[in-house]
């Protein structure tokens, strides 16, 4: 059975190689890779994704994944949702703030964060299941720190 990430790694893969048009469409194509989902699963993580309906020549919509829209935001309840399921420890030094995530999770944390329009961050930086987040400095990185934590439910 594929975990969470590996099924978000394979959407995203199949996303980008092929117009997928329909979520049920998508959970055929999951199956034929050995991916068993059913299409509520698929469609929360094409939202975790932040994946977008987009016309292509011909006038078909097809799934896409931007790689960065700094003006698409994404609302609090997502932010909660993916901050709850996904971030384990917040620890701040001066005005950074260092989130553990299980192993290929940061990216989405760091992509629903840097779309929250979060007031007091700058910015992110993923690794693996660590990310990095900058804080604004009048805010600091304790109060980012709480503010991350409240969001995850860690508070």
């Amino acid at each position: 059975m594929a975990s969470k990430v590996q099924r978000q790694q394979a959407i995203a893969r199949l996303i980008g190689r092929q117009g997928v048009t329909n979520q049920p469409q998508l959970v055929e194509l999951l199956a034929e890779d050995g991916i068993a989902a059913t299409q509520a699963t698929v469609s929360r993580d094409l939202d975790d994704l932040g994946a977008v309906k987009v016309r292509v020549p011909g006038g078909e919509s097809v799934y896409a994944i931007p790689e960065y829209e700094p003006n698409r935001l994404a609302p609090e309840d997502q932010l909660r949702r993916v901050m709850s399921e996904w971030v384990a420890e917040a620890r701040s030094a001066g005005n950074l703030v260092v989130l553990r995530t299980p192993p290929g999770c940061a990216h989405v944390v760091a992509s629903a964060l840097d779309r929250s329009g979060l007031a007091g961050l700058l910015g992110t930086v993923a690794g693996d299941d660590t990310l990095l987040c900058v804080a604004e400095d009048g805010v600091g990185g304790a109060d980012l720190a709480a503010t991350l934590r409240d969001l995850a439910g860690l508070a």
